[in-house]
């Protein structure tokens, strides 16, 4: 038998991908751009076991034994070991052996918080850490798990380039920046509901492809202008137009979505309370300090700037009490001082109670990596 334990990280997209233009080898309609969170707070991990003796593939999430039917889970599977086989790194008995997987995530499954890109990530790195063939190109079968798994795949900001070719072979991932490029950028996550989403990602965008109006002109129009704003941003490290465009490429996703029929709703109440607080915010400071993105879900992301953490920290607490303040669950990820409240936190009222379940404080971070001595089998 052999056996590799791998993590992988969450990436949560400025530029969102939303639209495919090929279903069965998920190439999608449009460029987008994400941020490789850190592994020390949200990540996926992973040990892939072959032997001689397995008599069936299988598979564990979260210590639930799951169907290895999975279409794009096999496919993953039987790409890799394709790879591998072209590549003479591998020993082409092992090939033909049985696979066990366990993975597990330290942050809620199917919420909105891109666990299958990290979970598909891991599955595909970890096969390549197995079959001994990591510096090998395997973005492009990632993205047939899950497109956004292509771009767990690096640190910092990832492109995840839509492609032209109709075999996809085109539609993979580019690094735009290291995770050390730009230190002083944080992510504050608002976990507004961990639960399972009513819609999921790949049943929503494939009902908007059929549906939505406005689609064509967002993929065509408006992403590769906020595409390269945001990569120029990116070059200059101006916050100020960053956050902008962030702002109003996850408003325009959530419009797409709210111009499907039947519309898909990920955002609720809670999430729509936090944009208002945002913009307040960044009224108040007269300028964009703080950006918010949503995935397909009500949990908001929130770029800013680390010497900003600590006063947006205030703000949320005033406008969400909650109470659970003060306690090391509430508040999880890199380690905050308790703000204190200021004048500008006195100009926001309270919304609600303990609407917000926790919230994570982190980093762009590291792509995939092995571990060794900590095997989930």
């Amino acid at each position: 038998m052999i056996s590799v334990t791998c993590i992988a990280p969450v990436n949560i997209a400025v530029i969102k991908y939303w639209g495919k233009r090929d279903e069965d080898l998920i190439l999608p309609l449009n460029d987008s751009v994400s941020a490789t969170l850190s592994t020390d707070h949200l990540r996926t991990k992973t040990t892939i076991s072959a032997c001689e003796n397995y008599e069936a593939n299988k598979i564990l999430l979260n210590g639930i034994e799951e169907s290895f039917e999975n279409p794009r889970l096999v496919r993953c599977l039987n790409e890799m070991k394709k790879l591998a086989g072209r590549s003479s790194k591998c020993n082409p008995r092992i090939l033909g052996w049985k696979v066990h997987v366990e993975t597990e995530n330290n942050f809620p499954t199917a919420a909105g918080l891109a666990s299958s890109a990290s979970g598909y990530a891991c599955l595909v790195y970890a096969l390549a850490c197995l079959y001994g063939i990591e510096n090998e190109e395997i973005s492009s079968i990632a993205r047939q798990g899950s497109g956004s798994a292509c771009r767990s795949l690096y640190s910092g900001f990832v492109k995840w380039c839509k492609g032209q070719l109709p075999d996809g072979s085109d539609s993979i991932a580019v690094q735009l920046t290291s995770h050390e490029y730009w230190p002083e950028m944080r992510i504050l996550i608002l976990v507004v509901n961990d639960s399972r989403k009513k819609t999921s990602s790949t049943g929503g965008m494939s009902t908007s492809v059929k549906t939505s109006k406005l689609l064509k002109h967002r993929t065509e129009q408006c992403v590769p202008q906020h595409t390269k704003g945001l990569e120029e941003a990116l070059r200059n490290k101006d916050f100020e137009t960053f956050g902008k465009i962030t702002m109003q490429d996850s408003n325009q996703f959530h419009a797409i979505c709210l111009d499907t029929y039947p519309p898909c709703v990920y955002m609720n109440d809670v999430s729509h309370a936090i944009v208002n607080m945002i913009h307040r915010f960044n009224d108040l400071k007269d300028s964009i300090r703080v950006a918010y993105t949503f995935d397909a879900g009500p949990n908001a992301c929130l770029y800013l700037l680390q010497k900003d953490v600590e006063e947006v920290i205030a703000v949320i607490n005033k406008v969400f009490p909650n109470d659970s303040i003060g306690s090391s669950e509430y508040i999880k990820g890199i380690p905050t001082n308790l703000p204190e409240v200021t004048d500008l936190t006195n100009k926001f009222t309270p919304v609600g109670r303990n609407m917000l379940k926790y919230i994570i404080h982190t980093k762009v971070g590291e792509g995939p990596k092995r571990i060794a001595n900590d095997s989930l089998i």
